[in-house]
């Protein structure tokens, strides 16, 4: 599933494109707040959906090699996380919806789950 598509399915707003521009395809999604079960993550493609909002989410995406986060509850980046998404090509979406909201969505859109 393409980011925009993602951005339209969970009435999304992208904060930063990280080099995905909107045309790299994901096929899984894992939604966790818990940063050391992101970091078990061992697959291409997937997107984190999470309610943590802090710069160790950015930091935790980086080194499992995660190119695109949800943060969702309506939770808003802030400067640090933005300019660490960019300078490492991480694309930030924030939704309004809850993380299971938005899981349920992309799942009935074909996401696929990590486990």
């Amino acid at each position: 599933m393409r980011i925009s598509k993602i951005v339209d399915l969970i009435n999304g707003r992208i904060i930063t494109q990280g080099n995905q521009k909107n045309d790299f395809e994901f096929s899984y999604a894992f939604s966790s707040d818990l940063m050391s079960d992101v970091l078990r993550i061992n697959n291409d493609n997937t997107v984190l959906i999470t309610g943590l909002c802090n710069i160790q989410t950015i930091r935790t995406v980086e080194m499992a090699e995660i190119k695109c986060v949800i943060i969702a509850r309506g939770k808003k980046s802030d400067s640090m996380m933005t300019e660490l998404a960019e300078e490492n090509d991480i694309c930030i979406i924030e939704t309004e919806y809850s993380v299971f909201r938005v899981s349920g969505i992309l799942y009935q859109n074909g996401i696929k789950p990590i486990y």
